[in-house]
């Protein structure tokens, strides 16, 4: 399930930053693919901080428009690699 989690919280601000630079490709007269290779990543970035922000301090609430209202748990235990 955490796993599903983490790639649906990153997937949901990617969705977002892909449409914000597919509308400023229409509002803008710029080269279409300079604005996505700029303007997508910035706009993820940007959302995914706003509501992960809202969602620790404010309400766990804001989560939703990440994708889900709860972040993924870590273990918190250190990995061990298989040994061959």
């Amino acid at each position: 399930m955490n796993l599903y989690l983490s790639l649906l919280r990153t997937a949901v601000p990617g969705l977002v930053g892909w449409v914000v630079a597919l509308a400023a490709r229409y509002g803008l007269d710029l080269d279409p693919a300079g604005l996505a290779a700029v303007v997508a990543p910035v706009a993820s970035f940007d959302y995914y901080a706003v509501f992960r922000f809202a969602e620790v301090h404010v309400s766990p609430v804001w989560g939703w428009l990440l994708g889900y209202a709860r972040p993924p748990l870590s273990l918190g235990g250190k990995a061990v690699l298989p040994s061959s």
